[in-house]
Parts: C-alpha cells; sequence; structure tokens
C-alpha cells in the first residue's frame, strides 16, 4: 500500500482534494502533516476525503509551520468536532530525539478510542518505545528512512510497518541534471520487511515556508523504466542567471517537457497533469509556479495509482 506524504501547504491540500477519489480508490493512505494555523483549506481536504470514504492519517503534533507544538486549534475544531466518529481516520504522532516516553505513552492511552500510527522520526530508544506503546490501539508503525536505521526498525517486527523515503534529491533549480534515480522502493518494500511504502511526492522532506526567487524554473516528473525502477525528469528552463521573467523561463522548461513527452520513445506515463501542461503550452498561459509544483505532484499520484494497477 502506498502512503503519500504532504505536508499541508496550499498545493499540497489542493492535490489531496483533486485526487481524493483516485487515491480511495487505489487504497492509497495519505498522510497529512497540518503546517498552517488556517484551517479552512484542511477542512475543504478533509471533507473530500471523507466524501470519498478514504482512509488517511492526520499528524497531529505537527513539526513544522503555524501549529508547530501548539496543535490546540487542530484537536478543537477537527479531530474532536468534525471528523468525530469518522472511522476511516487514524492520528499520527511523531516521536523524534525530542519527544519523551511519558507523553507518548500518556496519548497513546489517552486516545485509545481512536486508531492511532507512530512515525518514527529520530527517537532514539526502540525497545523501550515499543513496550510502552504494545497497545492495540497503534496500528501502524511509520519510518523516515533517514531517521530511523534497520536495528531500529527491528524492535517493531510484527507490527504494521511502513517505510517512507525521500527519493527527491533537492538542489537549486539551475543544477538538477535532466534525469536521476527516484526510488525502487514501491518495487522492493516487501524485501525490505515492510508493509507498506511511501514518499514526500517531488516536494522532498526538507520543509521550507516559501520559495525564493526563480533563478530557473525547474518541472519535476517521475517516471518508471522498462523494470519499474522510478526516475524523476527535471525540465529546466535555459535562463538561470536572475531571478526575472518566472513566466517566460517556465515556457523555456515547458518547451522541452512537450519534446520529452510527444517522442514516440517516451517513458512519461501521460497523466492528466502531463496533458493539462501540453494545454498550457498551446495556450502560452502560466499558472504560476505553485500551480505547477500541484501538477507535479497529481503526476506522481496518478503514476503510482498505475502502477500499482499493473503489478
Amino acid at each position: 500500500m502506498y502512503y503519500p506524504y504532504f505536508r499541508g501547504k496550499q498545493y499540497e491540500l489542493v492535490t489531496i482534494r483533486e485526487r481524493a477519489a483516485l487515491m480511495a480508490e487505489n487504497k492509497f493512505l495519505p498522510i497529512i502533516e497540518p503546517v498552517k494555523d488556517n484551517l479552512s483549506p484542511l477542512k475543504r481536504s478533509i471533507d473530500e476525503l471523507t466524501k470519498q470514504e478514504a482512509k488517511f492519517i492526520l499528524v497531529v503534533n505537527p513539526k513544522f509551520g503555524d501549529l508547530k507544538n501548539n496543535p490546540t486549534s487542530l484537536f478543537k475544531d477537527l479531530i474532536n468536532d468534525s471528523l468525530k466518529g469518522y472511522t476511516h481516520l487514524m492520528l499520527g504522532y511523531i516521536v523524534d530525539a525530542n519527544s519523551n516516553l511519558i507523553d507518548i505513552k500518556d496519548f497513546v492511552d489517552e486516545y485509545k478510542d481512536f486508531s492511532l500510527a507512530l512515525i518514527h522520526h529520530g527517537f532514539p530508544n526502540g525497545k523501550d518505545l515499543k513496550e510502552a506503546t504494545d497497545k492495540d490501539n497503534v496500528k501502524k508503525h511509520i519510518f523516515i528512512d533517514r531517521l530511523s536505521g534497520k536495528l531500529y526498525q527491528k524492535h517493531f517486527k510484527g507490527c504494521n510497518r511502513i517505510l517512507i523515503r525521500d527519493g527527491f534529491e533537492k538542489q537549486k533549480n539551475a543544477d538538477y541534471p535532466p534525469s536521476e534515480h527516484f526510488s525502487d522502493l514501491h518495487i522492493t518494500y516487501d524485501d525490505e520487511g515492510m508493509d507498506g511504502f511511501g514518499d514526500f511526492l517531488i516536494v522532498g522532506d526538507d520543509y521550507m515556508e516559501t520559495g525564493g526567487p526563480a533563478y530557473a524554473v525547474a518541472i519535476h516528473l517521475t517516471y518508471t523504466d522498462k523494470e519499474g525502477d522510478m526516475f524523476m525528469r527535471h525540465f529546466v528552463s535555459d535562463r538561470t542567471n536572475t531571478p526575472t521573467d518566472p513566466a517566460g523561463k517556465f515556457f523555456e522548461a515547458l518547451e522541452k517537457l512537450k519534446v520529452e513527452v510527444e517522442d514516440s520513445g517516451s517513458m512519461i506515463f501521460k497523466s492528466s497533469a502531463v496533458n493539462e501542461f501540453l494545454e498550457l503550452h498551446k495556450r502560452g498561459h502560466f499558472p504560476g509556479l505553485g500551480y505547477v509544483k500541484k501538477l507535479s505532484m497529481i503526476h506522481h499520484i496518478e503514476l503510482m495509482a498505475d502502477f500499482m494497477k499493473r503489478v
């Protein structure tokens, strides 16, 4: 099963809302870590997930953004109100190097009527954590790959285990190679002893509140080769030295995308997002860089859905 990890910025939430039906149909289980104190966009996305009767994990102790260390409004407005009684909801609790074992145990005990997922993000003592949280309501253990080694993961053998691996090597847009490896975890997660896998889509695990000036514009599209291994294609604008004219740079990158996807030997999946990129090229319309990111995320979700149907 695929677990896409979203940090709840504007276009991540729009992506969830627009592809809630697809994720529900394919039994994807999105993980949502809220990062904005304006909960209205989050509520709209969650409303669409519940409408589709989708399963999802809502992180209740975000580590980034406005709600970091202060998720009161999240509980008051969502978990104890509009989501009360929704049986497909699972609460996610991040355990990291700053987490206290007593606090973790208290949370597990307090929310005994909820299904819980522990998200392992650098907690140092797996053995004690396993003993303290060995409860029926703890349904899943989700490991962030670079922050939880195999010996740590071994303490949770026999549990439902999910591995999240960040396949996106974030760089300056101008420095991206034409193509690079993204992940093979969608094929090898079973070999890793896992029950599911996930990623941070084409956004990556490094959280940034806002992007900097666009010295270069890059469009990122994942694709699979003949063996199913996953790579990422980077279409980068020709101009990379000044922060001016993002629209013009977008069309430079978009022209390269068009040439690639219309080539008869292209391995890029013809998703609805790819078709929309081609329509933007035809219309000569620049929708903004956030919208471009949204299309790349939608493409990745549709690619995953297509791949999972074929295996």
